[in-house]
């Protein structure tokens, strides 16, 4: 499940979130987020970029298969040390490098549980929401010390995690209607309409 961690308020809540709220319709989304997960930062920022505007129930799905090896996500900023598979192919993977998280893929599996809980208590339709927004930030990092030979001490680091994630019913797309008018001409397409002109002889 996701963790909750206490904040400065005492309330165990943060009601911030870096998308504004007038970036969306208050009515038309849901939000969740989790803070200082113990799991690597990297793996949860391509995660969370893998999974940016897919549907809901895609996005889940999505993740299923991650953690049975069906699909792969594709790491395109943290490539370092990452192995090339075949499955980087069919995701058009820079380089063709995968990978498969479990552990980053767990806790976006729990979190949209979480946000798809949140948008049917606000009665959204959750089979048409789309994940607009998803961002990863580096929390605090936790330290530990593993020792080395002839007497030495080296950091050993943890990298967790802040993750927000929202979600935004999409309405019916609307056709555009057939503009029958010409678009207005500008001198170089004018110039091009006299000289066809000149050599139709007409």
């Amino acid at each position: 499940m996701v963790k909750q961690v206490k904040h400065a308020n005492g309330n165990g809540k943060s009601t911030f979130y870096s998308a504004g709220n007038n970036a969306f319709d208050a009515t038309k989304i849901a939000k969740a987020k989790a803070s200082s997960l113990r799991v690597h930062f990297k793996n949860m920022r391509e995660v969370g970029h893998a999974l940016r505007g897919k549907k809901v129930l895609a996005a889940q799905q999505y993740i299923q298969d991650v953690l049975a090896r069906k699909q792969a996500v594709p790491f395109k900023r943290f490539t370092g040390g990452c192995g090339r598979h075949a499955q980087g192919k069919n995701l058009h993977a820079p380089g063709s490098q995968v990978g498969w998280p479990v552990k980053a893929c767990t806790h976006f599996a729990s979190l949209l549980v979480n946000v798809v809980a949140n948008a049917e208590t606000q009665g959204l339709d959750t089979d048409a929401c789309v994940i607009k927004h998803v961002q990863v930030n580096m929390a605090v990092k936790q330290r530990r010390r593993t020792y080395r030979a002839h007497g030495r001490i080296n950091p050993y680091m943890a990298n967790p995690a802040h993750v927000e994630i929202i979600i935004e019913e999409q309405g019916e797309k609307v056709a555009k209607s057939k503009d029958t008018t010409p678009a207005p001409l500008n001198r170089k397409m004018a110039a091009k309409k006299r000289l066809k002109v000149k050599a139709g002889g007409d």
